[in-house]
């Protein structure tokens, strides 16, 4: 009697139970489904855009050497060095590499207002100095509102009228004022690669303080990249500048293009910021 009487009971158990987890799984189903339209949303509408109230203009030309530019014209107060560890193209932050480097360990000048950008590492590495080498290092002073191509080995010998408002992002001489003595001062500062086809990157500046943060999408040497700048790039009427690091670290990012490199990370970046 009891052995009939449990049966049925078991069986309305088992409906019962079955019942719940069928509610459950809809309940989770249908959770899963808002949360997927939630972050579609989100990725849409709270995503900050690259170009939002930011000041430059893009642009791309083709030399007449055939090399494919692709530019960042701005101001140098719009802009600041950062430390990313990251492609520059996954930052959702628009500007292009900076200075050269080797693990986490920025081997080139990268200061903001005193401040070396990669400080957090340590001592070594931090971006107070162009190690082993007195460079050309970008510096911009902000009392001045002015830029200039310093040769220097340390942070500390670079000249500004205000120290607590200034960046310095260093790399090699482009010295366009000088095409005698370019390829020695080149050489002098250790110019990486500078006969091998290669990606390339640099910034420069012209007489009417405009900057522009330069990436080639082809390869050449630093001769025909330097070449394809003045051909392109100011009008005829750039100042000087600096060649950044270069091949697979060349990176741009902007909200009109985006340049990878070969995908690797770098270690800091010019961010255009204003």
């Amino acid at each position: 009697m009891d052995m009939k009487e449990r049966a049925p009971m078991g069986r309305k158990r088992w409906f019962a139970v079955g019942g719940i987890l069928a509610g459950i799984l809809m309940v989770l189903g249908v959770m899963l489904y808002f949360m997927i339209i939630a972050l579609g949303n989100r990725s849409a509408m709270d995503t900050p855009k690259l170009e939002e109230a930011l000041h430059y203009t893009y642009f791309s030309e083709t030399s007449a050497n055939g090399m494919e530019l692709h530019v960042l014209k701005t101001k140098a107060a719009y802009v600041t060095l950062e430390t990313i560890n990251n492609n520059v193209t996954l930052t959702n932050k628009v500007g292009i590499n900076g200075g050269f480097f080797y693990g986490n360990q920025l081997l080139s000048i990268g200061v903001v207002n005193s401040l070396p950008v990669n400080k957090e590492i340590g001592s070594y590495g931090t971006g107070a100095e162009n190690v082993k080498y007195a460079r050309g290092t970008l510096v911009w002073d902000g009392a001045s509102d002015a830029l200039s191509v310093q040769v220097a080995s340390k942070a500390s010998e670079l000249k500004v009228k205000d120290h607590t408002r200034f960046w310095a992002q260093g790399g090699i001489s482009m010295s366009l004022g000088s095409d005698a003595d370019w390829v020695q001062q080149a050489a002098v500062e250790n110019a990486p690669f500078p006969d091998d086809d290669r990606l390339r990157s640099a910034a420069v500046y012209d007489h009417a303080g405009n900057l522009y943060l330069v990436v080639s999408k082809t390869k050449g040497t630093l001769s025909i990249f330097r070449e394809a700048i003045i051909d392109s790039i100011g009008d005829g009427k750039l100042i000087d500048g600096i060649f950044l690091d270069g091949d697979g670290s060349s990176q741009l990012l902007s909200s009109e293009a985006s340049l990878p490199g070969d995908n690797r990370p770098v270690v800091q970046m010019l961010r255009i910021v204003k």
